[in-house]
C-alpha cells in the first residue's frame, strides 16, 4: 500500500526574503524583489538587473567562517535553506532527541548549473596560466552540482538516499517529486527536498542574455512580466528552497507539525527542442494530467490554484496557456492561477522549489498571490492570472510546474492535510 507524505518543514532564501515568513509576507503585498546588480561592474554586460540575494550571513544558519571561505554560494545558500526547514520540522537524526533513523532521512536537494561562480573563477585562472598550478584543490568538489546536497547529507547526518537532481528550469520540481516517490514507495521516512542556485554572474548573464532568453528592461520593477503583451524575457535570480517531505505515520508518531500533504507529481518531457517549449503545450499538459489524476482532482468538487511556470518569455507562456487548456478543457477559466516570477526572477534550479512552498501556502492561508505588473494582458494568455493584488479564495487543491531547457516537464500537487 502506497504510503502518505506530508509537509512538515521548509526553509527559503529568496529575493523575497530570507526565511518564509518574510517571502510569503512579501509575496501578498506584491513586492518586487528585482533590482539593479551591485555586487559586480555590469556597465559592459547587456542586463544589469536580477533577483539577488540580500542581507545574507550564513554563519546564522549553522555554517562557520572555514566552511564558507571553501563554498560557493550555491552550497551556501541550500545549506542555509535546509538548515531553516530541518529547525522548522523538527527532525534530528542524531543525539539524545534523535527521532528519525539516519539511514530512513534522505537529500534530494538540486541546481540546475551548480557552482557556476566557482567554475567562473577558477577557468580564469586556467587561461591566465594554462599550467594549472593555481587551480584550487577544491575546485572540484565545490564546483560539482551535488555537493550542495552532499553538504546537506553530511550536517544532518542523512544517510538514505541521496540524488542530486539536474533538469534546468524543473530542476526542484522534480527533486520534490522524486523524493515524494521514494517515501510514497517506502524507501525513506523524511526527505530534505529542492533546490539551489547562483547563476547570476556575469557569464550567466551573457549566456542567457545570447540565447535571448533574458529580459533587457531598463527598470527591474517592469521587467520581469509573466502573460503580459509587453513580456520579452524572463529576468535572473538566486536563492534556495527547501521542504521536508514526510511519510504521514512517521510524523504523525513524532507530534510534527504538518503544513500540507503532497498528493501527486507528473513528470514529461517534450521531446522537442533544446530550449523551445512544445509550442502547443500537449506535453506541458500531459505532466499536469497525471498529478491532478494522482491527486484525484474533480472539477465539480475542487477549487484549483495553478502556480505557473510563468517566465516571461514570449514562448513559454503562450506555450504553458494551451497546456493549461489542454490539461483542463474549459475548467481552465475556473482556475486561480499566478507567476511568483514576477517577483523573485527566475530562481532556476530553486524556482520549482519556491514554488511549491507558495503554493502550500496559498492552500493554507487561503490568499493566492498575484501576479504583479501584469497591466497589458496578452489575447494569447486569457485565463486569470491574478493580476496585480492578491486574492482571498478558499482552495482545495494546489499545483506548482516547471519547465525547463531540454524539455523537462514536472508538475507537484498538494492539498490541505486531512486525517
Amino acid at each position: 500500500m502506497d504510503k502518505r507524505v506530508v509537509i512538515t518543514g521548509m526553509g527559503i532564501i529568496s529575493p523575497l526574503g530570507n526565511d518564509v515568513n518574510t517571502f510569503w509576507k512579501n509575496l501578498l503585498a506584491g513586492v518586487c524583489g528585482i533590482e539593479y546588480i551591485d555586487d559586480f561592474p555590469t556597465d559592459s554586460l547587456p542586463v544589469r538587473i536580477a533577483g539577488k540575494i540580500k542581507d545574507f550571513h550564513p554563519e546564522e544558519y549553522g555554517m562557520d567562517k572555514p566552511f564558507i571561505r571553501k563554498q560557493d554560494l550555491f552550497t551556501q545558500y541550500g545549506m542555509a535553506a535546509a538548515y531553516q526547514a530541518m529547525n522548522d520540522a523538527g527532525l534530528q537524526s542524531q543525539g539524545e532527541n534523535a527521532n528519525i533513523d539516519p539511514f530512513r532521512l534522505g537529500v534530494y536537494v538540486g541546481s540546475g548549473i551548480g557552482g557556476f561562480a566557482t567554475q567562473y573563477r577558477e577557468t580564469a585562472k586556467m587561461i591566465e596560466d594554462p599550467s594549472g598550478q593555481w587551480i584550487s584543490p577544491l575546485f572540484i568538489p565545490t564546483m560539482i552540482s551535488n555537493i550542495a546536497a552532499g553538504q546537506i547529507a553530511i550536517t544532518h547526518h542523512a544517510q538514505g538516499p541521496c540524488v542530486d537532481v539536474v533538469t534546468a528550469c524543473a530542476t526542484s520540481t522534480n527533486a520534490i517529486g522524486e523524493a515524494y516517490r521514494a517515501i510514497r514507495h517506502g524507501y525513506a521516512d523524511a526527505i530534505i527536498a529542492g533546490g539551489t542556485e547562483n547563476a547570476t554572474i556575469p557569464l550567466g548573464i551573457a549566456g542567457f542574455a545570447n540565447a535571448k532568453a533574458l529580459s533587457r528592461a531598463e527598470d527591474p520593477k517592469y521587467a520581469s512580466l509573466p502573460f503580459n503583451g509587453n513580456r520579452a524575457g524572463f529576468v535572473m535570480g538566486d536563492g534556495a528552497a527547501i521542504l521536508i517531505l514526510e511519510e504521514l505515520e512517521h510524523a504523525k508518531a513524532r507530534g510534527a507539525k504538518i503544513y500540507g500533504e503532497m498528493t501527486g507529481y507528473g513528470n514529461t518531457c517534450d521531446a522537442y527542442h533544446a530550449t523551445a517549449p512544445r509550442p502547443d503545450g500537449t506535453t506541458q499538459a500531459q505532466a499536469i494530467k497525471i498529478a491532478l489524476e494522482e491527486a484525484g482532482f474533480n472539477p465539480e468538487k475542487d477549487n484549483l490554484y495553478i502556480n505557473a511556470h510563468g517566465t516571461g518569455t514570449r514562448l513559454n507562456d503562450a506555450a504553458e496557456t494551451k497546456a493549461y487548456k489542454v490539461a483542463l478543457g474549459d475548467f481552465a477559466y475556473k482556475a486561480h492561477i499566478s507567476s511568483i516570477k514576477s517577483m523573485t526572477g527566475h530562481m532556476f534550479g530553486a524556482a520549482g522549489a519556491a514554488e511549491a512552498i507558495t503554493t502550500i501556502l496559498t492552500l493554507r492561508e487561503g490568499i493566492v498571490p498575484p501576479t504583479i505588473n501584469l497591466d497589458t494582458p496578452d489575447p494569447e494568455c486569457d485565463l486569470d492570472y491574478t493580476p496585480n493584488k492578491a486574492v482571498k479564495a478558499k482552495i482545495t487543491l494546489g499545483i506548482s510546474d516547471s519547465f525547463g531547457f531540454g524539455g523537462h516537464d514536472a508538475c507537484v500537487a498538494f492539498r490541505n492535510y486531512k486525517d
